[in-house]
């Protein structure tokens, strides 16, 4: 009968030598067993290290155990340049573009000319009604005596309910006392017309210097009479902080925007000359909960669309914030059941809004909202390389998105066109 080796496991170790629970306390002592796991254990040795050695080095075969097909081939023609690479698609899957919206929608973030001149306002009604865009919110702003004009001439045309006006501020050469002025010259805006504030462009935050030729900060409390007449007059703000992190990062090959950063100079923020995307986003974090009695719809979502869980916890912490999805659709299309999933969550805090007026780039946006499509273009290649999926979303949460959340926090907007 083989000898037996007792072996008692130390207290609170989880298991034995060889791999066993901690609730086997005796082996039984084998010559033939322990040669055969000494001869197992040589040669998973020696096939490691076969492996190893044969395995090609770089990214792609990180961790691989043998040699990649074709990991260390070189192209043997030239490479094409990020510009030049487009393949076409050999997925056949069902495809349903959707050129006119289920429901009738409030653009909540337009720009339009401030005057708009009677033949530019009628060309830019005849390209609405295909779509189904019912009015938009001139983001464009526009304050004193041009505010009036902007509005007059929207309301001596024959389109005086499919299109409405925000007034705007200036953030420039801020001092003692300017927010109180600031502040007046709001409430006027208002009287004469203006349904909210923005869009309170990026500068804000960014660029924006105080008289004192410091940076002005987005919560610095020399603007608080601004937010606060803005709670007390029951108007939202629109407001673009900031640009997408990668913007803030340095400019290299595994920067995912790397194409429009090498295209638009005036959009790269190194941190030696701006603020870091995170400390701007602080500020107006602080600035949102300091006047929870304020409405800020944050365009864009924040920038925030590639992270919808910050968004998520932003909402459930700030009762007053809420979002639009201008120039985010890069970002919800690539993640169809986060961002289905999210949409629904929060189909009470999220407005429908484009930013640039492009009348043939609205169908994309009707498509991955309203489709369940998968693998199509987006518009613009520099912002996203990618393809983009369909949201499939439920006519509920549509109504709410494309017109129901707008009129609720823009009284103002006209209700001609809408179902009741």
């Amino acid at each position: 009968m083989p000898k037996r080796l007792v072996r008692r496991s130390p207290k609170g170790e989880g298991g034995t030598e060889l791999g066993l629970s901690s609730g086997y306390d005796a082996l039984t002592y084998n010559p033939c067993m322990l040669s055969r796991v000494v001869v197992l254990a040589l040669a998973i040795a020696a096939a490691t290290a076969l492996g190893i050695a044969q395995a090609p080095q770089g990214a792609q075969s990180r961790g691989a155990l043998g040699a990649r097909p074709g990991a260390e081939r070189k192209p043997e023609f030239p490479p094409p340049s990020i510009i030049d690479y487009k393949p076409r698609t050999t997925l056949v899957v069902p495809q349903h573009p959707v050129p006119r919206a289920k429901y009738p929608v409030i653009d909540i973030h337009s720009h339009q000319p401030a005057p708009i001149q009677p033949q530019q306002l009628e060309t830019v009604v005849k390209s609405m009604d295909p779509l189904n865009l019912q009015v938009l919110v001139n983001a464009s702003g526009a304050s004193g005596d041009r505010l009036v004009q902007s509005i007059a001439a929207i309301k001596n045309s024959p389109y005086k309910d499919r299109m409405v006006m925000f007034t705007n501020i200036s953030f420039n050469n801020v001092g003692p006392g300017y927010g109180k002025t600031a502040a007046a010259q709001l409430e006027q805006d208002v009287k004469n017309g203006a349904l909210g504030v923005g869009e309170i462009m990026k500068n804000f935050g960014l660029r924006s210097r105080k008289a004192d030729g410091t940076r002005l900060k987005i919560d610095d409390p020399e603007l608080d009479p601004i937010w606060e007449t803005c709670a007390r007059l029951n108007i939202p703000v629109l407001i673009h902080t900031a640009d997408p992190e990668e913007f803030f990062q340095p400019i290299d090959y595994s920067n995912e925007r790397w194409l429009e950063l090498a295209l638009y100079p005036d959009r790269r923020y190194p941190a030696s000359q701006f603020p870091t995307f995170e400390q701007i986003n602080t500020e107006r974090d602080n600035l949102f909960r300091r006047h929870p009695k304020t409405t800020f719809i944050m365009a864009h979502l924040g920038w925030h669309a590639n992270n919808l869980a910050r968004v998520a916890k932003m909402f459930d912490a700030m009762p007053n914030v809420y979002g639009e999805l201008g120039a985010v659709l890069y970002d919800l299309g690539r993640q169809p059941r986060t961002a289905r999933e999210f949409m629904i969550k929060y189909q009470d805090r999220v407005l429908f809004g484009k930013d640039s007026y492009q009348p043939d780039e609205f169908p994309y946006y009707w498509r991955v909202l309203e489709t369940a499509d998968e693998y199509f273009d987006y518009y613009r290649d520099y912002h996203a390389f990618w393809k983009l999926y369909g949201l499939d979303l439920p006519d509920q949460v549509l109504r709410k998105l494309y017109y129901q959340n707008a009129l609720k926090l823009v009284p103002g907007i006209p209700r001609a066109g809408f179902p009741r």
